[in-house]
């Protein structure tokens, strides 16, 4: 196990994740309403003042790990908040990546860029060097894999830390997000996630009026996540074995977690902030690869379906699937005793309808993008010295798709309980490029990957 800590410790962390919170709904924020972080310092929209940050002055100095497009609009959205925010260094596996983020983000936000050549970091110890040379908030945006060893370090050099989803692929690694989250607590710094749709106006406001009773007693949840295919970055002669993986993370378990993590977890992460953060008992369902079955994509599947069974017989069902040809949507039902909550889709089926499908309530337009809302939140509560702190609702929402992922790749029903105690560690010995990685294909230059009925995950 990977956490840090007596004995005792371990056991509280692991009661985090394993017992439900119970809903706690003062007035305030979307934190202290779905009861997510009992006992913790939470904040809500305040307005930014300024106070003292790097040696004394305005300046908050912001570190970037990982400079894909994600990484980009992220420090695109922090900087845009925050007049005192500049971007001072940058981090990413591959130095070709952070100059095309360097230049972008210097268009976009002019002299809030300050990362000065000496400042750009590449390689495995890149983030080291980037939380060495004085950065007071880092952003997450690597691959995955790697975000619990990268919020362990910038918690422990003191930084605050927003983190993109998922927060890990295996339950170790989550174990880790939650001891790190422990740590974070009690050096009073930020821990906050990039499941966006919790900084939502609309969505606070349409799970607020469900937790408040709009819907009776929810019975079942629908998650669907249907999209196309995503990128391929193709393959180099000159590149490793590692290089190839690194480049190509969304493909491999190891690095991605698979797309029920990497993507459909966004909507997990609803489910359990629906659910005020209760576990499933057990996880099973379907998965595969119909239309990635080329060498190109790894090990994951293209397709997965699974069933979540709660307590009192509640279930929750999750649907996703990334294929071309084939009927798309983005959207989650939440279908409660007295009627049903509709989320993404069209318009005109958003909002809470009744028994007999009458439309109840309607959310107006958010007044600020989900991401940009969680930035100004972030700094605000950093500003007020009440940073937020996400880190059991991140632990638990990933779990939650890391253990529909154990259930699709082995074809079992697994155990809420089994699935985090589990010690299996998606990783290589080490980290360098001419190491083998996890995963190393096959001599057809295929790659093993999980069957159902065989695939062993405990």
């Amino acid at each position: 196990m990977a956490a840090r800590g007596s004995d005792l410790f371990l056991c509280k962390l692991k009661c985090q994740l394993q017992q439900p919170t119970q809903p706690a709904r003062p007035a305030g924020t979307f934190l202290a309403r779905s009861g997510l972080l009992a006992g913790a310092t939470v904040t809500g929209s305040l307005e930014l003042s300024r106070s003292a940050y790097a040696a004394g002055s305005d300046k908050i100095r912001i570190g970037l790990i990982g400079c894909g497009g994600r990484g980009a609009g992220a420090a695109s959205n922090a900087l845009a908040v925050n007049p005192q925010a500049h971007l001072t260094a940058l981090a990413d596996a591959f130095p070709d990546r952070m100059d095309g983020t360097r230049q972008a983000l210097k268009a976009q936000r002019g002299d809030q860029v300050t990362v000065e050549r000496s400042h750009c970091f590449s390689g495995f110890d890149a983030y080291r060097q980037l939380l060495a040379s004085g950065v007071d908030v880092v952003l997450l945006a690597e691959p995955p894999h790697f975000r619990p060893l990268h919020l362990e370090a910038a918690i422990d050099a003191g930084a605050h830390v927003f983190s993109e989803k998922p927060m890990a692929v295996d339950a170790p690694g989550v174990r880790r997000v939650l001891a790190a989250g422990e740590k974070a607590r009690e050096k009073n710094l930020s821990f906050v996630s990039g499941f966006e749709t919790r900084y939502a106006d609309s969505a606070r406001e349409a799970v607020r009026r469900v937790h408040d009773g709009a819907l009776g007693e929810i019975v079942a949840i629908e998650g669907v996540y249907n999209t196309g295919p995503l990128w391929h970055r193709g393959r180099q002669p000159d590149w490793t074995e590692m290089e190839f993986q690194m480049r190509n993370w969304y493909y491999f378990t190891w690095l991605s977690g698979d797309h029920i993590v990497e993507q459909h977890v966004h909507y997990l992460d609803y489910v359990g902030w629906l659910l005020h953060e209760e576990p499933p008992l057990h996880a099973w369902g379907y998965g595969g690869r119909s239309q990635r079955v080329e060498a190109k994509f790894g090990d994951i599947f293209d397709h997965h379906s699974i069933v979540y069974e709660y307590p009192r017989g509640l279930r929750v069902y999750a649907l996703t699937r990334q294929q071309s040809g084939c009927y798309n949507g983005v959207y989650s039902t939440v279908l409660g005793t007295r009627g049903h909550l509709r989320r993404g889709g069209t318009r005109r089926d958003t909002g809470i309808f009744d028994a007999r499908g009458q439309l109840q309530w309607q959310p107006p337009p958010d007044r600020a993008e989900a991401e940009v809302n969680t930035f100004r939140e972030m700094f605000a509560g950093i500003e007020s010295g009440r940073p937020i702190n996400d880190s059991v609702a991140m632990a638990r929402s990933t779990m939650l798709a890391i253990l529909g992922r154990m259930a699709t790749h082995s074809g079992q029903r697994i155990a809420w309980a089994d699935a985090f105690a589990s010690n299996k560690v998606l990783a290589p010995e080490r980290y360098a490029w001419d190491a083998p990685p996890p995963l190393l294909p096959n001599p057809d230059g295929t790659y093993p990957h999980p069957v159902p009925g065989r695939t062993q995950v405990l």
